[in-house]
């Protein structure tokens, strides 16, 4: 093990503990020696990583204390690369901005060597064929997390308009299409939403049950095949 990923571990197994941790119990965790435990916690405290204790009475790391994503192996930087060049594919404005904030800020922590493979990797990734999505995504994502209630106005294939009162559970990215997972008051049943025929979207008070993911379980078990190029589901779709 490279001292940089075992300084990042006796950092997480401190982190883990609810009580001190002696110099033996850290080793045995990691499979190193004690005497090279007792160098990499000097280390670590005098890079002011706030380790307190003393060896016989074992270590702590104080609370609060959070570690900055300095170390990463070239297969971590590459999927952290490649993961957020793939969000522009969501047509998400929202998430686009985080991910290159993302970039930005592990490109500034990364030692020099790698951060031409998070600048300019090595790696195309398409921008996929999506369509533009007829209302605002980060809108459906707060109801999805604060399980709120959705009024949409909503066009399916056929040019036929409905309203519908619909529980957004969850949202589904693919190349070229994003869904929206929800329960349908109108047809009583999960349906999937493609996100460009939703022409209007009112985020009421109402909320509906947190049921502790039940419901994602339940649409999860619903068939899973890609949409089609004419936008019909295997799940239950509208």
């Amino acid at each position: 093990m490279r001292k940089a990923d075992r300084l990042f571990e006796i950092i997480q197994v401190l982190r883990q503990a609810r009580r001190p941790l002696t110099a033996a119990a850290i080793a045995d965790a990691l499979e190193v020696t004690i005497r090279t435990i007792y160098r990499d916690i000097a280390a670590l405290q005098a890079q002011r990583v706030p380790i307190e204790g003393a060896p016989g009475l074992g270590y702590v790391l104080r609370r609060g204390f959070d570690l900055p994503p300095l170390m990463f192996t070239i297969d971590e930087v590459e999927a952290i690369a490649i993961g957020a060049r793939m969000v522009r594919r969501v047509r998400d404005p929202i998430l686009q901005e985080a991910a290159a904030r993302v970039l930005a800020k592990v490109t500034e922590v990364v030692p020099e060597a790698l951060r031409c493979q998070l600048a300019t990797p090595p790696i195309y990734v398409s921008e996929g064929s999506a369509p533009e999505p007829g209302i605002d995504p980060a809108a459906v994502r707060f109801a999805i997390r604060e399980r709120r209630k959705l009024r949409i106005r909503y066009g399916d294939g056929h040019g036929n308009h409905t309203t519908r009162i619909i529980w957004p559970i969850a949202m589904a990215y693919y190349v070229d299409v994003t869904l929206i997972g929800a329960w349908c008051e109108l047809r009583n049943d999960y349906r999937n939403f493609r996100v460009e025929r939703v022409l209007a979207c009112d985020i009421l008070d109402a909320q509906f049950p947190d049921d502790n993911g039940r419901m994602v379980a339940e649409w999860m078990a619903l068939p899973k095949d890609r949409p089609d190029t004419s936008g019909a589901t295997d799940r239950p779709a509208d």
